[in-house]
């Protein structure tokens, strides 16, 4: 049985860019994705509240992903088997975070479902129905 593939931070572009709709935003060198002018995923600065508890250093490869409500964020979160995270600065937000060195935790498939979901949380209603219709989930 093949190994399953490995995600990887460019897939986190191309699977962001290959939605309908996609605008790119440029915060410096950290792209910010949209759709319907609402970012769906960011790539974040080094921030007080993301950092290494060892060392102290802010982690430099945050990346912010959307999620559809705090039942989506727990389940994610509170998953030991995931990389993903969060912070006390994003209580009651609707996003997860998760480190790009430690992106190649999930499957390249498991990162396509949360691009699609992030994407799917802040799209129209219109574009939701659209493309889920095109994949026989509507």
């Amino acid at each position: 049985m093949p190994r399953p593939k490995r995600a990887t931070v460019q897939q986190v572009h191309d699977l962001a860019l290959s939605m309908p709709g996609v605008t790119v935003e440029s915060a410096g060198t950290n792209p910010v994705y949209q759709v319907s002018r609402k970012s769906f995923i960011f790539f974040r600065n080094p921030r007080p509240d993301a950092f290494d508890p060892e060392t102290g250093e802010r982690y430099d490869d945050v990346i912010v992903f959307w999620v559809a409500d705090d039942v989506d964020k727990q389940a994610l979160v509170a998953d030991e088997s995931t990389p993903f995270f969060t912070t006390p600065h994003f209580d009651g937000h609707p996003s997860v975070l998760l480190r790009g060195s430690r992106i190649g935790e999930l499957t390249a498939d498991e990162l396509a479902e949360v691009v699609y979901d992030a994407w799917l949380a802040r799209a129209g209603v219109r574009a939701r129905q659209k493309w889920l219709a095109e994949r026989g989930l509507g």
